[in-house]
C-alpha cells in the first residue's frame, strides 16, 4: 500500500529554508533570552551592509 505522506523533498530552496528555521529554532531554545537581532543576522548568514564582503544593493547611480 503507498503512503501518501512518504514523499522526498527536492526542493533546494525550501531545504534551506527548513534549514535556516530549524538553526533559529535551536539557537531559541538554547538561549536563556530573546536572541538579539545581531544574534538572529548571524545564524541566518546575514552579513551587515557596512561590512566589505556584503553584496551591493540599490542603483549605483
Amino acid at each position: 500500500m503507498h503512503d501518501q505522506f512518504d514523499v522526498t523533498l527536492e526542493d533546494q530552496e525550501l531545504l534551506d529554508e527548513v534549514e535556516l528555521t530549524t538553526s533559529l529554532i535551536i539557537a531559541a531554545s538554547e538561549s536563556d533570552a530573546a536572541l538579539s537581532q545581531e544574534q538572529i543576522d548571524e545564524i541566518l548568514g546575514v552579513v551587515p551592509a557596512d561590512e566589505p564582503n556584503a553584496p551591493e544593493t540599490g542603483d549605483p547611480a
